[in-house]
């Protein structure tokens, strides 16, 4: 137990003194794909931002959990509605990343929270449209959403320019049909580009 107590501050000095530290923002492009979806969907531009902090492991290998504020929106059309999803989430992706010089790739889960979703858009018949559609959706979509990250990106200086996909893994449909059968499963997905500020060693 002393030793173990003698270990621990010594690996948290070694992985802080390794570490760095940063922020990043960019754009989004996301859709909601999956089965039994009786709509047109498309890809909409969005944006996210937040933190991220790089402790180095071994060598050219180091792992990047990051804090993030995201913003999907998704095109929907149907025969009576035009309107685009926006799911608001705060995601924690914990990427493993090996750089070779100035390239870097990077993989790994992420864990997304929804705190506010909107539907934004219009009524129509045809091509005339009768109403406006605005409403709070939070409630028509499960609050949490686990993803499949990978990207690459460049690292120079204290700058980084990156691209990444992102695919979500589990049903985030949280609406029936009636009948209970057939509901629709509605999945992530979404391509980011982003620059950020890296400060550290």
């Amino acid at each position: 137990m002393k030793r173990l107590a003698l270990l621990l501050p010594c690996l948290l000095l070694f992985f802080s003194a390794q570490a760095q530290f940063g922020i990043k923002a960019g754009i989004n492009q996301a859709v909601l794909n999956g089965e039994n979806i009786d709509a047109n969907t498309k890809y909409s531009t969005s944006y996210h931002a937040g933190i991220f902090y790089e402790a180095n492991i071994l060598g050219p290998l180091s792992i990047q959990p990051e804090l993030l504020y995201s913003l999907n929106k998704s095109s929907w059309k149907t025969q009576f509605e035009n309107f685009d999803n926006q799911l608001n989430y705060f995601s924690l992706p914990v990427l493993a990343k090996v750089r070779i010089g100035p390239v870097f790739v990077e993989a790994g889960p992420q864990f997304s929270f929804l705190y506010k979703a909107e539907k934004d858009g219009t009524m129509q018949t045809g091509t005339s449209t009768y109403a406006d559609l605005k409403r709070t959706a939070t409630n028509d979509f499960k609050r949490g959403d686990f993803s499949l990250c990978a990207g690459a990106g460049l690292k120079l200086g204290y700058f980084l320019v990156g691209a990444r996909f992102n695919a979500g893994m589990n049903n985030i449909n949280d609406v029936d049909n009636l009948s209970g059968v057939n509901d629709a499963r509605l999945k992530n997905r979404v391509f980011q580009g982003y620059v950020a500020l890296q400060l550290g060693k």
